[in-house]
């Protein structure tokens, strides 16, 4: 199987977790998700009162600079990991 579609189960796979992640988690995995498909994070940051926006985008931000690649293969790698954790 690709990375492409590896990558793409596994988006799928993370919405049939039978616990929700935690908050850390799931701004662990919109990080990764968003740096794998789209690069660098160029979006304008969320407004003061977007609490959860700006978490997103801060999350986001942080991987800056991270290939694509890179990105997909440590979220397929953490997505493994929380529904090894989950089962």
């Amino acid at each position: 199987m690709s990375l492409e579609n590896e990558f793409e189960e596994s988006s799928k796979k993370v919405h049939s977790l039978k616990s929700r992640p935690s908050n850390d988690d799931l701004l662990k995995l919109y990080s990764l998700y968003k740096q794998g498909k789209f690069g660098d994070n160029n979006e304008k940051k969320p407004g003061m009162l977007d609490i959860k926006g700006r978490k997103k985008h801060e999350a986001w931000n942080n991987l800056k600079g991270m290939e694509q690649e890179e990105a997909k293969k440590e979220y397929i790698s953490f997505v493994k990991q929380l529904i090894q954790k989950d089962s």
